[in-house]
C-alpha cells in the first residue's frame, strides 16, 4: 500500500500552481496599468482605476458563488463520484453564463450612469465610461473563464488553470500596447485598450482551455456528459446557492464598500485615484496568495470530508495558518523593502508616487490578518458552514471598515481611508478565529452532496 505524502507536501503541490495562477491574474492587471500609466498617462490610469470597483463587484459575486460549486465538486471528487462532479459543473456554468448575459445587457446601457454615481473625476469620466462599457459587455466571457478555472481546482487540478492564465497573460501583453499605440491599424484607444485586450486574451485562453481539456481527457473536459449537464438542475443549484450565495453576498458587500471608499478617494482628485489604483495592484500580490491558501484549505477540507477523513481537518487548518504567515508575511516584507521601486512602475508623477508609497505602508501588513481570517472561513466553508462566517466578515466591513474610513478621511484626509483596511482585517480575524474554535469545532461534520 502506497504511503500518503505528508500534509505539507500535499498542500504545497496543490498550492504553488494556484498561487502562481493568482499572481499571474494580478500581473495581467498590473501590466495593463503599467502600460496605461507609462504610455497613456496618469489620466488613463485613473480612468482604469475608477472602473476597478465595478468589475470587482460583479466578478467577486460570481467567484463567491462559484466557491459553493468548488466545495461540492471537491466533496463529490473525494467520494469518487465523477458524474456528480460534472453535474455540479454543468449547472454552475449554465447559471454563470446566464448571469453574465444579463449584466452585459444592463451594463452596456448604464455604464455612464454607473461611473457618474461613483463620483469619477470629470477629467477622466469619458474614458472611464468607455472602459467600463467594454468590461461590462464582456462579462459572460469573463465569468465563464474565471468559473471554469476555479472549478478545475475542485478535483485537485491547479496546473491547468495556471496554464490557461499564463496564455491569457501573454496574449494581453502583446495586444494591450498595440491597442494603446494603434499598431494594429486602429486609432489609439487610450484607457479602453486594456479592457479590449483583456477580452481578447480571455477569449483565446477559454478556447484553448476547452481544446486542452478534451485532448488530455480531463475529468472535467467538455465531453458529451458535461454538455448534457449544461443546464440548471434545481437541486444542485440550491446546494450551490446555499454555500455560494453567502460568499457572493460577502464579496458584493466588500465591492460596495470599495465603491464607497473609492468615492472618498475621488474627492481628493485624480492623483489620489491613480495612487489608489497603484496601491490596489500591489495589495493584490499580497492578498491573492493569501486567498490561494484559503481556497486550498477549503478544497482539501472538502475532499477530506467527501472521503470521510474528518481527522485531517484540524491539521489542514493549522497548515494553512502556518503557510499564510510564511508566504504572505514574506511578500509583505518584500513589498515594504521595495515599495518606492514598485510604485514607480505605475506612476511617473513624483507627488503621486510619494502619496501611494505612504498609503501602501499603512495597509501592507494587514494582508497577513486577511489571509489568516480566510483560512478559518475557508475550512468552515468546506463543511457547508457559511452563514455565520460570512456574517462576521460582513460585520467587519460594515461596522468597522466603512465607519473608520468615513471618520478618518474627514479628520486626516486620504490616508484615513487606508487605515480602515487594517482595522477591518484585524476585526475579521478575531471574529473568525473565535467562531471556529468556540462553535464550529463542536459541530457534526458530514458530506452534503
Amino acid at each position: 500500500m502506497t504511503a500518503k505524502p505528508p500534509l505539507w507536501k500535499t498542500f504545497v503541490v496543490f498550492l504553488l500552481p494556484m498561487m502562481a495562477s493568482n499572481i499571474l491574474q494580478a500581473l495581467s492587471g498590473t501590466l495593463n496599468n503599467i502600460y496605461l500609466g507609462q504610455m497613456a498617462g496618469v489620466d488613463a490610469l485613473a480612468a482604469a482605476s475608477a472602473v476597478f470597483p465595478v468589475s470587482f463587484f460583479f466578478i467577486s459575486f460570481i467567484m463567491g458563488m462559484s466557491s459553493g460549486a468548488v466545495v461540492l465538486v471537491g466533496q463529490a471528487w473525494g467520494a469518487g463520484d465523477g458524474g456528480r462532479a460534472k453535474a455540479v459543473v454543468g449547472t454552475t456554468l449554465a447559471a454563470t453564463a446566464g448571469a453574465g448575459i444579463v449584466i452585459a445587457l444592463l451594463g452596456g446601457i448604464f455604464a455612464h450612469q454607473i461611473m457618474s454615481l461613483l463620483g469619477t473625476p470629470a477629467n477622466v469620466l469619458a474614458e472611464a465610461t468607455a472602459y467600463a462599457r467594454v468590461m461590462l459587455v464582456s462579462m459572460p466571457i469573463l465569468f465563464v473563464f474565471f468559473v471554469s478555472t476555479a472549478l478545475l481546482r475542485g478535483v485537485g487540478d491547479t496546473v491547468t488553470p495556471l496554464w490557461a492564465l499564463s496564455l491569457s497573460t501573454l496574449v494581453g501583453l502583446a495586444v494591450t500596447p498595440a491597442l494603446i499605440r494603434g499598431w494594429l491599424g486602429l486609432p489609439p484607444l487610450g484607457a479602453p485598450s486594456a479592457a479590449y485586450a483583456m477580452v481578447v486574451a480571455f477569449m483565446v485562453a477559454l478556447t484553448m482551455l476547452a481544446v486542452h481539456l478534451r485532448r488530455k481527457r480531463h475529468p472535467l473536459a467538455p465531453d458529451a456528459v458535461l454538455l448534457r449537464s449544461l443546464r440548471i438542475d434545481g437541486a444542485i443549484l440550491r446546494l450551490v446557492m446555499r454555500i455560494g450565495l453567502p460568499s457572493g453576498v460577502q464579496m458584493v458587500i466588500m465591492a460596495l464598500a470599495e465603491m464607497v471608499l473609492l468615492g472618498l478617494v475621488n474627492q481628493f482628485g485624480s492623483g489620489a485615484t491613480a495612487a489608489y489604483g497603484a496601491v490596489n495592484q500591489v495589495m493584490a500580490y499580497v492578498q491573492f496568495p493569501a486567498m490561494s491558501i484559503a481556497i486550498a484549505v477549503s478544497v482539501l477540507g472538502a475532499q477530506a470530508i467527501g472521503a470521510g477523513q474528518l481527522e485531517r481537518l484540524g491539521a489542514i487548518t493549522r497548515m494553512g495558518l502556518i503557510l499564510n504567515v510564511v508566504l504572505t508575511g514574506g511578500l509583505v516584507l518584500i513589498a515594504y523593502a521595495l515599495s518606492r521601486t514598485i510604485i514607480g512602475l505605475f506612476i511617473t508623477s513624483a507627488v503621486v508616487v510619494e502619496l501611494a508609497q505612504q498609503l501602501l505602508h499603512i495597509v501592507l501588513w494587514s494582508g497577513i490578518a486577511f489571509g489568516m481570517a480566510g483560512v478559518f472561513s475557508g475550512m468552515m466553508r468546506a463543511s457547508g458552514t457559511v452563514v455565520a462566517p460570512t456574517a462576521l466578515s460582513i460585520l467587519a466591513i460594515v461596522a468597522v471598515e466603512v465607519p473608520v474610513a468615513l471618520g478618518l478621511s474627514a479628520w486626516i484626509g486620504v490616508t484615513g481611508v487606508w487605515m480602515a483596511y487594517p482595522a477591518a482585517f484585524t476585526a475579521m480575524l478575531l471574529m473568525q478565529a473565535a467562531y471556529y474554535h468556540l462553535v464550529w469545532r463542536r459541530k457534526a461534520i458530514r458530506r452534503i452532496v
